[in-house]
């Protein structure tokens, strides 16, 4: 079999830089995504890497007319779905990486958080996924079959990183079981038995990896689906601090003597004055294990009449900087709907393999990492990127004109320091450019002829 020359020349010229500077190559190398013989790891990852940047799926590309220099789909298949692969390690690694970059050029006293949701992973017209199952999506009120995408991210309020996710399934209403021919030493195996475990468990596993990996943060930012004495008492453990939205459900919260349901609280706390109309009430109160905390209650946007009930573990901040800080939170949402909707991770393949979901899953993570990275290199003002853009916007405001003047002026006044025979020559030549310009140039030039 003849590999390929270059590992690199199916990359876009826009985003070889990015993948250049987070050595995204040399993680997955590290990772011990690696082959013996055949078509390399690196060559197969960027196929499937860039398939969203040529608008094609994979059978679109092989029947293109450059279909025959590719290899074939059972080469790509066979990578996508091979059980012994970290793909856990390599993410973590690349992540830990922009991350590394993106706080060099983020202030010391801005926050950084960490962040945990999940979302849908639907296959809706599948019956035979590995670990299918059926779940309820409570924001349409109705169900779909896949799976629970639990993710961690990192965010500074500008940028956010995915760091770590898990495919979850339920072994209560699974529709397709575990396949029995998988080798239980492989880390596909691993993942399997983590989709069967309940999110919270894995929640603090998560954030060890991201610590361990070197990534730091001040908070953990939760929906109220997370938000919970156990596994706040286990983020805590960690040296995180925790914010996050509060249901009204049986929990209890220690008033001195008193247990306090969550609308008995609202009714307990005291009014906020300031300006802000939509920050209601404030109190400092005991989660029931003793876990000291800040509730704030806020006005709910589309429903004036109700309110939301914010939790953070850190009694130092203001009833600002808990609402500013939790509105991060929003970055993951973001995160979400741009896989989702632009990167195609529900739909570019549709494999049965529960490794395949898991492959593809981190090339998706991969492509966000790597675009988050290069739109941060382009917008931010302390990178090459942003003084660019700032030079054009410059150039850009100055009338072309008054440029034009200014470079006739500038060789005026080279010709004039230069010899008598140099400075002859410069006269004539600019003479003989301002001569072939188009009349309606000239009308705009105060000065139309060299100066001798």
């Amino acid at each position: 079999m003849i590999g390929p020359t270059d590992d690199n020349n199916q990359l876009p010229l826009e985003i070889r830089p990015a993948v250049q500077e987070l050595n995204v190559l040399k993680h997955l190398r590290k990772s011990g995504i690696t082959k013996k013989f055949g078509f390399p790891c690196a060559y197969l990852f960027q196929l499937v890497f860039v398939l969203i940047f040529h608008h094609r799926n994979w059978f679109q590309l092989l029947d293109s007319t450059k279909g025959e220099t590719f290899p074939g789909k059972d080469s790509v298949y066979r990578f996508l779905n091979h059980a012994g692969f970290a793909w856990r390690k390599f993410l973590v690694a690349l992540s830990a990486e922009a991350v590394r970059k993106t706080a060099s050029l983020t202030s010391c006293k801005r926050v950084s958080v960490f962040v945990v949701d999940d979302s849908m992973y639907e296959r809706n017209r599948s019956k035979c996924v590995e670990l299918l199952a059926r779940f309820k999506d409570h924001a349409r009120n109705c169900y779909y079959k896949g799976f629970r995408m639990l993710t961690l991210g990192w965010s500074d309020g500008h940028t956010f990183i995915p760091v770590d996710f898990s495919l979850l399934s339920s072994a209560k209403s699974q529709i397709h079981g575990l396949s029995q021919a998988i080798d239980k030493r492989t880390h596909g195996y691993k993942r399997r038995m983590e989709a069967l475990r309940p999110a919270p468990e894995i929640i603090p596993a998560m954030l060890d990896r991201a610590l361990a990996a070197g990534m730091n943060a001040s908070y953990v930012l939760m929906d109220s689906w997370f938000t919970y004495a156990p596994l706040i008492q286990a983020i805590l453990d960690r040296g995180l601090d925790v914010i996050g939205m509060v249901k009204a459900d049986n929990k209890r919260y220690l008033l001195g003597e008193r247990r306090l349901s969550l609308q008995e609280l609202y009714y307990a706390a005291t009014p906020v004055q300031g300006t802000n109309k939509g920050i209601l009430r404030s109190i400092h109160t005991q989660l029931s294990p003793g876990i000291p905390i800040v509730m704030v209650f806020v006005r709910h946007r589309t429903n004036k009449k109700e309110w939301l009930a914010i939790l953070c573990t850190d009694t130092s901040l203001t009833v600002e900087e808990i609402i500013q800080i939790y509105g991060i939170r929003w970055d993951i949402e973001v995160f979400f709907k741009c896989t989702k909707s632009l990167l195609r991770l529900q739909k570019e393949f549709q494999g049965r393999s529960y490794d395949m979901l898991i492959s593809h899953t981190t090339i998706v993570f991969s492509r966000y990492i790597v675009l988050a990275w290069q739109h941060r290199q382009s917008t931010d003002d302390r990178t090459l990127g942003s003084l660019f853009l700032a030079l054009c916007d410059e150039v850009g405001q100055l009338d072309w004109t008054v440029a034009l003047s200014q470079l006739i002026e500038i060789v005026n006044d080279v010709s004039r320091k230069a010899s008598k025979r140099i400075s002859n020559l410069i006269c004539s030549q600019l003479q003989k450019w301002i001569d072939g310009l188009p009349r309606y140039i000239k009308a705009y030039m105060p000065v139309s002829v060299c100066e001798s």
